[in-house]
């Protein structure tokens, strides 16, 4: 990933369109205005008053994902995947309280788990859930396959799978471009 990034990201992209991909509310909009299907975004979290309200604005949804909006590598992401009385289920099986929940957010709008440790926002979307051929070999998160283009050409494709031994954050396999392809 380092050398994915110094040799490619770095050395072809002017760093002004940074900020763009930095925050994963903006490439949200960006994917959406060109035709690229995305979650759902059932609510955003700026500012520390908004989570009083978070069970209200919650309150159609059993399950969702809970995320920084300038997070790296899976930190601060939680994913809930039902209620249980008035507790959120995490993907694990534990319950998180009312309190527990805003204060993961609030977590979350302090930077714990950003870029630069600066101030963030916590974006509420649709959880996705993984097709059941990778049940036997993913913990607790959402595999995917990710297709690395370079000036539209498709360069490496990695298998982003959460395991045991990775706490459930996505460690990348290479995946020969080939089988992706075919």
């Amino acid at each position: 990933m380092n050398q994915r990034n110094a040799d490619f990201v770095l050395a072809y992209n002017p760093r002004d369109n940074f900020p763009c991909v930095d925050d994963k509310r903006r490439t949200k909009e960006l994917a959406l205005a060109a035709g690229i299907a995305v979650p759902e975004l059932y609510a955003v979290i700026q500012i520390e008053h908004q989570i009083g309200e978070i069970a209200r604005l919650l309150a159609p949804y059993r399950e969702f994902v809970v995320k920084p909006a300038h997070g790296s590598g899976g930190e601060g992401i939680l994913v809930i995947t039902g209620r249980a009385n008035e507790c959120y289920r995490k993907a694990n099986g534990l319950l998180l309280t009312e309190a527990e929940f805003g204060y993961h957010i609030s977590n979350i709008l302090s930077g714990l788990y950003s870029l630069g440790g600066l101030p963030d926002t916590a974006l509420v979307e649709y959880r996705v859930n993984f097709d059941p051929l990778f049940e036997s070999v993913s913990y607790q998160g959402v595999p995917d396959i990710r297709t690395i283009v370079f000036r539209g050409v498709p360069v490496l494709s990695m298998l982003r799978l959460p395991t045991r031994m990775s706490a459930a954050r996505p460690i990348c396999i290479r995946v020969p471009l080939a089988s992706v392809l075919t």
